[in-house]
C-alpha cells in the first residue's frame, strides 16, 4: 500500500518518521516552518540541528509552504510540539477547506495543552472539523528517533476509536524493524505519552544527583502508578499503562540520554537552573510544561500524584531537589496497592 502522506514537523521524530514512511514506499512531503531547514533537507538531505550524521532519503521532499505539503495528501501526520498543535491545526483547516480534501489524521506528539488540559487528539478534533478529516489516530510508544534512524528494533502502538483507522496506520508504518500494534484506548495512550516525560525529568535528576538504579526504578514504578490513577479518572483502560505506551515508554524515556527530558533532569540534578537548561537544550522539553498541566489537573480531579507534585515544586516553586526527595521518602507508610 502506497499513498501521499504529509508530515508536519521536521524535528528529530517528525523527520525520522517521514523518512521511514518514504522508505516504506510512500510519497512523503515534510513540512517545516523554517525555510533554512527545508533548504538543507532538500539540498543536502541532512537535518543537522536535530539528527547529526544522518542522511535522509533523496525522494523525501521538504516544504515550508503548508499548502504545497498538503496537496494530494490522503494522510496527515502531526509531529509538532504540543504548544504548536492548535495553531498548526488551524492553518491546516484553512488549507483543507481550500483543497476540499478529507485526509486521515495521525499525531505523534506527546503532551497536554496548558490551561485547557486538552489531549492532542482533542485539540485536533476541535480545530479540524469532522467534515474535513477522517478519524484521528495516535502513534506512541518507546521510540527514540536516534534508534529508529539506526533501524533498531522498535515497537509502538496506534490508538484510535476507529479500528480500521488504527489498522491503516499499522500498515503504513510497519516494516522489518518498526512494528506497530493497535489499541482502542486513545485516552490512556495519550495520557501515558504525555506524563512519562515528567517521570523522565525525575529519573534524570536522580542521575544528576548521583543516585543509582534502585532509586530510578522506584521513581519509574511509582510514577507509573500516578499516571495510571490519573488515566483511570478519565476512563482509560488500566492495561494500557502496562503496555508499550505506558511502561514501555517510561523505561526508554526515563533511562536514556537520547531523551531530552532525561537530559534536562540530569542537568537540573547537577545544579543548573531550569532557565539555564531550557536555554542550552535547543529543543522543546515537553515534560516541563506537562508537569504544570498534570499538577493542576490532578488537583482539579482530586487524584493523588505526590511525585508529580514534588517535581512541580522543584520546577515552579524553587524547592531544593534533595529536600523534595527527602519529603517524598518520609511520607507516611502505606500499602502499595
Amino acid at each position: 500500500m502506497s499513498e501521499k502522506i504529509a508530515v508536519l514537523g521536521a524535528g528529530s521524530w517528525g523527520s525520522i518518521l517521514a523518512n521511514l514512511l518514504d522508505e516504506n514506499g510512500n510519497e512523503v512531503s515534510l513540512w517545516s516552518y523554517n525555510p533554512k531547514q527545508v533548504k538543507e533537507l532538500n539540498e543536502k538531505h541532512t537535518n543537522t540541528h536535530y539528527m547529526k550524521d544522518f542522511t535522509y532519503s533523496e525522494t523525501l521532499i521538504a516544504y515550508s509552504d503548508l499548502k504545497q505539503a498538503l496537496t494530494g495528501a490522503t494522510t496527515v501526520l502531526f509531529v509538532v510540539p504540543t504548544k504548536a498543535v492548535r495553531s498548526v491545526a488551524g492553518d491546516v483547516k484553512k488549507v483543507l477547506e481550500e483543497l476540499q480534501t478529507k485526509p486521515q489524521i495521525i499525531h505523534a506528539s506527546k503532551g497536554i495543552e496548558q490551561g485547557t488540559y486538552k489531549r492532542v487528539s482533542e485539540i485536533l478534533a476541535e480545530e479540524i472539523p469532522a467534515e474535513l478529516r477522517k478519524s484521528i489516530t495516535v502513534l506512541s510508544g518507546p521510540s527514540h528517533a536516534e534508534d529508529v534512524a539506526k533501524r533498531d528494533i522498535t515497537l509502538v502502538t496506534a490508538a484510535s476509536t476507529d479500528a480500521d483507522a488504527a489498522k491503516h496506520v499499522q500498515q503504513l508504518f510497519m516494516n522489518r524493524y518498526f512494528r506497530v500494534y493497535t489499541n482502542s484506548d486513545v485516552i490512556g495512550v495519550e495520557i501515558a505519552a504525555a506524563l512519562k516525560n515528567i517521570i523522565a525529568l525525575g529519573t534524570g535528576a536522580l542521575n544528576g544527583l548521583g543516585y543509582g538504579d534502585n532509586a530510578k526504578a522506584a521513581l519509574m514504578t511509582r510514577g507509573l502508578a500516578e499516571i495510571s490513577r490519573l488515566g483511570a479518572s478519565f476512563g482509560a483502560n488500566p492495561q494500557t499503562f502496562t503496555g508499550l505506551a505506558g511502561v514501555g515508554d517510561i523505561i526508554v524515556t526515563g533511562t536514556s540520554e537520547n531523551s531530552r527530558n532525561y537530559r534536562a533532569g540530569d542537568e537540573l540534578g547537577k545544579g543548573q537552573s531550569l532557565q539555564e537548561v531550557i536555554d542550552t537544550m535547543g529543543m522543546v522539553i515537553e515534560g516541563v510544561a506537562t508537569t504544570k498541566a498534570a499538577y493542576e489537573l490532578a488537583k482539579q480531579r482530586g487524584v493523588e500524584m505526590p511525585i508529580t507534585g514534588a517535581i512541580y515544586q522543584v520546577l515552579y516553586e524553587g524547592k531544593d531537589i534533595r529536600t523534595a526527595i527527602s519529603d517524598l521518602m518520609m511520607r507516611e507508610g502505606r500499602s502499595e496497592f
